[in-house]
């Protein structure tokens, strides 16, 4: 039996408003992020699988491949239990497809965290499950494997009673919590976690219930973010970002995202 467990996290308006403000006033870009101290299931790697580019490419591109991306994304949207092969073509062979643009804006973000920011947690009403349902459909529509989202989503269908799909979009989270951490065990700036989203790798740290500070850009393509306190004697972890910046747009302005503290959920626990 699945049993839906919801860990108090800091409030809206201490981790977001709070840390505007801070930020308009003193005009700092180090602001900590803020982030649950809870401790989350976060599968162990299982092995390390480095992404090959080439290789996702062809698997993903070829109609006769168990990789055919149209078909993995079929299955993914429809709720089916996938393998580690199929998450990490999936994962990473959407920076290979046309909807891929990480540097724009995700309205439909801003949509959930704006329900996120009135929802009574531990009872939330039907009209803003509802909401938050439809506004995570369309944040995901841009960023379809943000863990983030889909922890989001296991919590709204799980409030709505929709037991299957609550277990389907915690799966899937885990799918892709496990396929970053088995493409590197980001304790070198030589052995990076890789990204298709700077967010996702501050999820990543954050669904294991480490608090976290800014993220240090240190050569093209990596990017070092430091934990407030170091765990097992590391003190960070490392991620590849070079996805992200395929296509930059000209004149874009780095921005840093805040991830995974606008409510009050941490991944889900099933027992």
């Amino acid at each position: 039996m699945m049993k839906r467990v919801i860990v108090a996290m800091l409030s809206v308006a201490l981790s977001m408003q709070a840390a505007s403000a801070q930020e308009q006033t003193q005009g700092q870009n180090n602001v900590q992020e803020q982030q649950t101290t809870a401790q989350a299931p976060v599968p162990e790697p299982s092995q390390t699988r480095v992404p090959d580019n080439e290789d996702i490419l062809k698997k993903i591109t070829e109609a006769t491949s168990p990789y055919f991306y149209p078909n993995l994304m079929m299955r993914y949207k429809n709720g089916e239990q996938l393998t580690d092969d199929e998450y990490h073509y999936l994962y990473y062979g959407f920076a290979f497809q046309l909807q891929y643009k990480p540097l724009e804006n995700n309205k439909g973000m801003d949509r959930v965290q704006n329900v996120m920011s009135r929802l009574a947690i531990d009872e939330p009403s039907v009209t803003d499950i509802d909401e938050l349902i439809a506004a995570c459909t369309e944040a995901m529509e841009q960023d379809p494997f943000s863990p983030q989202l889909l922890n989001i989503m296991a919590y709204a269908y799980g409030a709505s009673g929709d037991k299957k799909r609550e277990k389907a979009y915690y799966d899937h989270m885990n799918g892709i919590l496990r396929c970053i951490g088995n493409s590197g065990n980001g304790l070198k700036e030589k052995t990076p976690m890789h990204i298709i989203m700077f967010s996702h790798g501050l999820d990543y740290i954050a669904a294991k219930g480490w608090n976290y500070l800014k993220g240090r850009i240190i050569s093209r393509t990596v990017e070092f973010v430091p934990f407030t306190v170091p765990h097992n004697k590391v003190k960070g972890y490392y991620f590849d970002y070079s996805r992200i910046y395929w296509n930059k747009p000209e004149n874009y302005t780095f921005k840093r995202e805040r991830t995974w503290q606008i409510n009050n959920l941490k991944p889900r626990e099933y027992k």
